[in-house]
């Protein structure tokens, strides 16, 4: 039987921005494969967990994305699937397949930088927190949303020049 613990207070501004900058540093890595640059990080208790990056092109899985590495990554770690006292930092909110996923593993607290009005499942095409399911984590979108939303817009006006030649 796991054993319970009080929760780790919410995160401060500072450790907020400090996360985030690791996942935008993890979605950077993204652009030597040429992937669209997400970055996420798992952190449990003010400690990074695991990271995770999307790989989609990389290693021609559609189910690559960067939540789904860090997640998997942060349970071979703790050795559960329950990430109930995890945060997650991504760079973008998460689509429909990371929401569930995220869901499924418990995860306490969301915090995503740019929105994504197409995909997004935490309020940018819909709200996954709105259909009434068993676990609805904490969300917080727009964390330095500039920089993540400029290094999307970055990746795909350099994709579009590349095609338009």
């Amino acid at each position: 039987m796991k054993k319970f613990v009080a929760d780790a207070p919410a995160p401060d501004e500072n450790a907020k921005r400090r996360f985030m900058s690791l996942a935008l540093e993890q979605a950077r890595l993204c652009l030597e494969s040429g992937d669209v640059p997400v970055g996420a990080a798992v952190v449990r208790r003010g400690e990074i967990v695991a990271v995770g990056r999307n790989t989609r092109e990389k290693d021609l899985n559609a189910l690559c994305h960067a939540e789904t590495e860090a997640i998997r990554a942060a349970c071979e770690k703790l050795k559960g699937w329950r990430l109930w006292e995890c945060d997650l930092y991504v760079t973008l909110e998460p689509c429909a397949m990371c929401a569930g996923a995220i869901v499924n593993a418990r995860i306490k607290r969301v915090f995503f930088g740019a929105k994504d009005p197409k995909a997004g499942a935490f309020g940018g095409k819909f709200d996954i927190n709105s259909l009434g399911l068993a676990h609805r984590p904490e969300v917080e979108g727009g964390l330095m949303e500039k920089e993540a939303s400029g290094l999307l817009e970055d990746f795909f006006a350099a994709l579009r020049g590349r095609t338009e030649k």
